[in-house]
């Protein structure tokens, strides 16, 4: 299984293409639509996600709402896009006509924290511009929408659900020994401002960030994946890349400003002497051998153990900071404040919902290859017929 995406953040369009998924599934246009909707929620979110609409079309690969086993292609369409279409143009525009666009203005005070000047570095603009439009946030609303289809895949196939709450923002965390969310948490969790599950902290999380703002700063935070319903045995111990727990940490890690993850617990393990930090193996009420706690996060040598699967993700505070921060101008060479475009006081809530995309899209290919299949009939039995074998373990 691969995908891809292209397109800038003020271009026409992004477009995505997955490819390696069987036929048979499942998925509409207004499913893929939800998931681009959830991607808005948030408490601290910017003036952009009210104006701009996340339009989505399926250009191929589905029909009458069923995968034909190709290459599916997506485009979701950029709503402002009459307002850029001189600046953004991959045509040639008249200088003259450029000129007197405020937009067309070159970007050349550089953001700490962005990708703006090293990009400028690496592929020789003198321009942040052709940098920002990339490496903006905005492609992940087409990972937000292939994670749909990869997220149908893992429903129809094995019951596998796909989901993700905030337990941090700033300063404010949950509790340590805070429940785990279920799949019937979901709307509970989406209907929270910060969609955060525990609600005295809920509270506290919305306070930090309306001080945040009135401070004209940004704030980051900390979002858990949790997957129920994944079986045991996808990745592998036999290479470091096929360990599921390694393409997990590498997804979460391609998500713009992440920059810390951690399966289960993590760091907090390694504080940890070994007599306690491992998940002692026993008999659950029912006496299937499972683990009594879940300190691994579901993996164990790079394998899924069966356990619900957890993972968290640090986000940095967004670097556009309303304060403007110092920085050069490389146009100049002399010393100036960085560029200050329109953007959210705090995104936290919004990239759980990326990272639940990139988990599904891991765990997807990792069934796949396992159990593969070109039809979705053909992968559920594959994956039957291993499970039948497993009560000789139990």
């Amino acid at each position: 299984m691969r995908w891809l995406t292209a397109g800038e953040s003020h271009g026409p369009s992004l477009v995505g293409i997955i490819e390696g998924l069987p036929a048979h599934i499942q998925i509409t246009s207004k499913e893929i639509q939800g998931d681009l909707a959830r991607r808005r929620l948030g408490f601290g979110r910017g003036a952009r996600q009210k104006f701009e609409a996340d339009e989505l079309r399926i250009l191929g690969g589905v029909r009458h709402g069923i995968t034909q086993g190709g290459p599916i292609a997506l485009e979701v369409a950029n709503s402002e896009w009459p307002k850029w279409e001189k600046v953004m143009s991959a045509d040639p525009v008249p200088e003259s006509e450029l000129a007197e666009l405020a937009r067309n203005a070159p970007l050349t005070r550089p953001r700490p924290g962005h990708a703006d000047l090293v990009g400028m570095q690496k592929y020789d603009f003198d321009d942040a511009r052709p940098i920002l439009e990339r490496a903006s946030a905005r492609e992940t609303a087409m990972r937000v929408a292939l994670g749909s289809i990869a997220r149908a895949f893992l429903q129809q196939v094995a019951g596998i659900e796909v989901l993700s709450h905030v337990v941090r923002i700033g300063t404010v965390a949950v509790p340590e020994d805070s429940q785990i969310p279920s799949p019937a948490d979901v709307s509970l969790i989406d209907e929270d401002p910060v969609r955060c599950f525990n609600r005295d902290s809920a509270s506290k999380m919305v306070a930090e960030i309306e001080a945040a703002h009135r401070d004209g700063d940004t704030l980051g935070g900390v979002v858990e994946v949790v997957a129920h319903g994944v079986m045991p045995g996808l990745g592998s111990h036999i290479h470091w890349d096929r360990r599921l727990d390694s393409r997990l940490a590498g997804a979460l890690m391609g998500i713009q400003a992440i920059k810390g993850v951690e399966l289960g617990d993590g760091f907090l393990t390694a504080a940890r002497r070994g007599s306690i930090a491992h998940d002692e193996i026993g008999r659950d009420s029912s006496g299937k051998i499972s683990r009594r706690t879940h300190r691994a996060g579901g993996t164990e040598g790079g394998m899924s153990t069966g356990e619900v699967l957890r993972v968290r993700a640090a986000m940095k505070p967004i670097s556009t900071v309303p304060r403007a921060l110092d920085t050069i101008d490389v146009s100049t060479g002399e010393a100036a404040k960085a560029i200050n475009q329109r953007s959210d006081v705090c995104a936290v809530p919004a990239a759980g919902i990326v990272a639940e995309a990139m988990v599904a899209l891991v765990l997807a290919e990792a069934i796949m290859e396992k159990f593969g299949g070109d039809s979705l009939g053909e992968t559920k039995r594959n994956i039957d017929s291993y499970l039948a074998n497993l009560p000789k373990f139990q």
